[in-house]
């Protein structure tokens, strides 16, 4: 490879355009069969996830280009083939978003560096990727097979091009674009920073571009509007934007505070996103194992599919970040953000164990008998009834040597009101200072999000243990998420404690799931 001729060396192969021909051709495809011994090679690892996607090989870095093409999921990422270890684009593809099937690498590095972060935008007769192509600018490439196996280029080069050395700077930044079509004309976002913040500070920043024929582009604006949600050095990586209900949405990605939302409205006149309300899907620092960057679009029905990668708490050695579940983002109203989980979920269950409503009685941990395991889904109901705190406690050890802590605090949490009062709310912990006992694991400060609930309002946690990852949904409006590694074979058990007052558990119901890599094929 030299610096004009930046061909990949990984093996890249031409596939039919018909569904069966695909299919055939997969089933003796060599990059294919490397994937399959490559996930037997890792399956002993403990902490590898048994149904979150994780990529066949080596380690991969940020979702790109989620879609719905022809009746099917296609989730691409950034994958760094061992024999050529730059940025590809990786690609799975599932009929449920849950049974992730490998495909070959689909978009490969050439004229530019690598292939970093992008979005793709479906029409009828193709599917259009966009993409930071590293040291060249925005790449543009199409596809329109079955399984969007073959991506053409398109134009000589980059679209929206990097400044050379030398020229004149840029007012925008050209990193991670994301895509979308209006009236006929296509619109793309490029990610970056101005100096607008305080004092003088870098603020994120999305900068606004229109196309015809998606090779000529023209630069219009920065695109945000009445953006009060940012952190100074925010840089609004790996946007999003698509519509929610009867707003849009805005997701990316901070280099240091992790996933991020902004929720508003489109102002198609001055081509404008004027922000109303802005969130988070990670509650500290981005590393070690916090949420990352998401991928997204739309579920056809109003609302929007999500998913992020998660970064690593310990050395993985040839593997590191994960996915998270696929989830379904909805407005519950103009300033609420509603989360769940999406896909197939039950499809995975095996063996159910529930238990009985009754009290949980004051300042006693109570160990739910016949809960226990390292890859398990615990939808549990609990009135708190006055209890100050109630904590679910999951991987716990017997002697509790090791164990992550799910902490529900109510009322403990305030929040600027639209009038300028504060707004007394909830918080929602997870705690893994004591995940692991292993000396290299770096645990997370603990993760706290806030969360609204009526009055008379029960507490539903919905919480997915994978071996190395805790996702916790709350009440189908919060999610919290954090990476765990731990390191007795026994620390598998399942608790309940009510502090200070009596509580009460409405229901509990655990399932032992199935892996998504033992399933047949899609």
């Amino acid at each position: 490879m030299t610096a004009n001729d930046r061909t990949s060396k990984v093996p890249r192969y031409v596939f039919a355009n018909d569904l069966a021909q695909q299919e055939a051709e997969l089933r003796t495809n060599p990059l294919m069969q490397r994937f399959a011994e490559s996930r037997r090679q890792f399956a002993a690892d403990r902490h590898r996830p048994a149904y979150h996607f994780v990529s066949p090989e080596s380690r991969h870095n940020d979702p790109n280009g989620l879609c719905h093409w022809q009746g099917r999921w296609h989730l691409f990422y950034q994958g760094y083939p061992p024999e050529d270890p730059r940025q590809h684009w990786g690609h799975a593809v599932s009929q449920d978003l849950i049974h992730w099937r490998d495909l070959p690498y689909a978009i490969y590095p050439n004229p530019e560096r690598c292939c970093y972060s992008g979005a793709t935008y479906v029409e009828d007769d193709r599917v259009i990727a966009m993409y930071h192509g590293k040291g060249a600018g925005t790449m543009v490439a199409v596809s329109s097979d079955p399984l969007l196996l073959n991506w053409t280029k398109l134009g000589d080069g980059p679209v929206i091009p990097d400044a050379r050395p030398g020229e004149p700077e840029l007012p925008y930044w050209v990193f991670d674009p994301c895509i979308w079509k209006h009236n006929g004309i296509y619109y793309a976002l490029t990610a970056g920073r101005t100096q607008t913040g305080p004092a003088g500070k870098f603020m994120r920043a999305e900068f606004l571009h229109r196309s015809h024929d998606l090779v000529r582009w023209e630069y219009m604006q920065p695109f945000l509007e009445d953006d009060a949600y940012g952190l100074v050095g925010d840089d609004g990586a790996c946007p999003y934007f698509w519509p929610i209900g009867d707003q849009h949405i805005l997701l990316h990605f901070s280099h240091f505070s992790g996933g991020k939302y902004l929720l508003g409205d489109y102002d198609v006149q001055r081509q404008k996103f004027v922000v109303t309300r802005g969130g988070d899907f990670n509650f500290g620092p981005v590393e070690p194992a916090g949420v990352h960057a998401p991928s997204a679009c739309p579920d056809g029905h109003g609302n929007v599919i999500a998913i992020f990668n998660m970064n690593p708490g310990r050395p993985c050695g040839d593997w590191s970040q994960i996915m998270t579940l696929p989830r379904r983002l909805t407005c519950m109203d103009r300033d609420t953000l509603g989360v769940e989980p999406a896909g197939d979920i039950a499809s995975l269950r095996e063996t159910q164990i529930s238990i009985e409503p009754g009290i949980l009685p004051a300042n006693q941990e109570v160990v739910l008998p016949g809960v226990e395991g390292d890859v398990l889904e615990v939808i549990a109901e609990i009135a708190p009834n006055g209890a100050p705190l109630i904590e679910l406690c999951v991987l716990r050890s017997p002697d509790r040597q090791e164990v992550t802590r799910i902490m529900f605090f109510r009322d403990r949490g305030y929040e600027n009101g639209d009038d300028g009062r504060n707004v007394k709310r909830s918080c929602v912990t997870i705690d893994t200072s004591r995940a692991s006992i292993h000396p290299d694991v770096l645990s997370r400060p603990p993760e706290t999000a806030l969360v609204t609930l009526a009055d008379d309002e029960p507490l539903r946690l919905h919480v997915f243990i994978d071996r190395s990852v805790v996702e916790v949904f709350v009440n189908e409006r919060q999610c919290l998420a954090c990476r765990v590694y731990p390191e007795h074979e026994d620390s598998r058990g399942v608790s309940l404690r009510s502090q200070g007052r009596n509580g009460q558990l409405l229901s509990f119901d655990a399932w032992r799931l199935k892996s998504i890599y033992k399933q047949p094929n899609i």
